[in-house]
């Protein structure tokens, strides 16, 4: 089991070791114009008080829609009830799931009414929700790799420890895509994962006995990243960049299908995004993006992702630093660029840019877990404990309930 290492003070706000079980509030959908609900057998609807509201019948969909400063429900293409303050959803029968859209979900649902529409918050177990979790994160395993997804059950679980009540004033903790974790119901699960979470129950990484940021994303390129060159305030001794790089001198991740990636733009393309880009998420003023005549690396991280870029337009230039130049250097698809690691090359720099290319490695923000690098040490032979310890070095292991 990895072991703690000299103890710094840890940011405030994480919770306190508990022997039982918490309940997690998951964020499905936020600002929704209308939700279809059911129930694999029937639905119970009630207010929060538990008054019973009506029973949806097994097969039927029903939808939730805003009425006023509430909510109303009713049969598809029928009549209305409400307005609601509220509603809770509830399978009638235990061991049915509510349905949302189509997908099944275990536990309660609850539907809020926000500032623009429906808020849907899935209300369950943390164990049963790590089994939607673990799975839509990491995909289809085989065995030889299940170390990895046991890896990935400790990470997802300390990660929504830490994060309880993240999102409190949205009316739930966490997001159910990678805004925080992604987390799919009962669609996400997989005999891989939930043995990873059953195996693991109660894990969590800690250090100075509270849980940690822990941080993941999907291939690290062969380095990680310093936790404080992507998130400011995330300056941890469990955060380090690390060479991810097994014996035979290659990556753990090169097996990742995002481990090397080129990405081309022609001048006027690289524009157009731009000028799509730039006021979004630097606050350029549009009128300012015209005449590219220049997009250069200016500084990289301690790990060599880049930091800053400068990008010439017309007679002046714009700065775009950190996490802003993947969201800014949007590929053709309108994607994000899949990471900071990359190398750029443009032809008319300093004159009219004709076409750039992007080559680089890696995806995510590279910080924490490489969830292709735990596979590929899972392969090599490493026991979840040990990928875990690569990554989040001088953490201890801990079972909280």
């Amino acid at each position: 089991m990895p072991t703690g290492t000299t103890a710094v003070p840890v940011a405030p706000g994480a919770p306190e070791p508990t022997a039982i079980e918490p309940e997690v509030r998951v964020g499905l959908k936020i600002r929704a114009t209308s939700v279809a609900i059911g129930g694999v057998a029937s639905l119970v609807v009630s207010e929060p008080d538990g008054t019973t509201i009506a029973q949806v019948p097994a097969g039927q969909v029903w939808r939730v829609v805003p009425s006023g400063r509430g909510l109303a429900v009713g049969p598809a293409g029928g009549p209305l009830s409400g307005p609601y303050d509220a509603l809770a959803l509830a399978a009638s029968a235990a061991g049915d799931a509510v349905r949302i859209d189509g997908r099944p979900y275990r536990g309660v649902t609850d539907i809020l009414r926000d500032t623009v529409g429906v808020t849907v918050v899935n209300r369950l177990p943390i164990e049963q929700y790590l089994l939607g979790v673990v799975s839509s994160e990491m995909g289809r395993r085989v065995a030889a790799e299940q170390e990895a997804v046991r890896a990935q059950a400790v990470a997802s679980r300390t990660y929504v420890m830490r994060n309880l009540g993240r999102w409190r004033t949205q009316g739930f903790d966490v997001y159910a895509t990678i805004a925080d974790q992604v987390y799919n119901g009962i669609d996400g699960e997989t005999p891989e994962g939930t043995e990873a979470v059953e195996t693991t129950r109660g894990l969590v990484l800690t250090y100075n006995g509270a849980p940690i940021d822990a941080f993941f994303y999907s291939t690290c390129g062969g380095r990680t990243a310093e936790g404080s060159e992507v998130f400011r305030d995330a300056v941890r001794p469990y955060l380090r960049s690390i060479s991810d790089v097994a014996g035979d001198g290659l990556p753990y991740c090169r097996i990742s299908p995002r481990y090397h990636w080129r990405e081309e733009w022609t001048g006027s393309a690289m524009l157009s995004t731009l000028r799509r880009t730039l006021p979004a998420v630097v606050g350029v003023a549009g009128e300012r993006v015209r005449d590219l005549r220049d997009l250069r690396v200016v500084a990289r991280t301690g790990s060599g992702r880049v930091d800053q870029l400068a990008i010439g337009l017309g007679r002046s230039e714009v700065q775009v630093v950190g996490r802003q130049i993947r969201q800014v250097l949007r590929v053709p698809s309108g994607e994000i660029l899949r990471s900071n690691a990359f190398t750029l090359a443009v032809s008319g720099a300093g004159r009219t840019v004709r076409n750039v290319v992007a080559e680089g490695s890696g995806a995510g923000h590279g910080v924490g877990l490489c969830q292709w690098g735990a596979v590929g040490r899972a392969r090599a032979g490493q026991r979840y404990d040990q990928i875990l310890a690569a990554y989040y070095a001088g953490t201890s292991l801990e079972r909280l309930y």
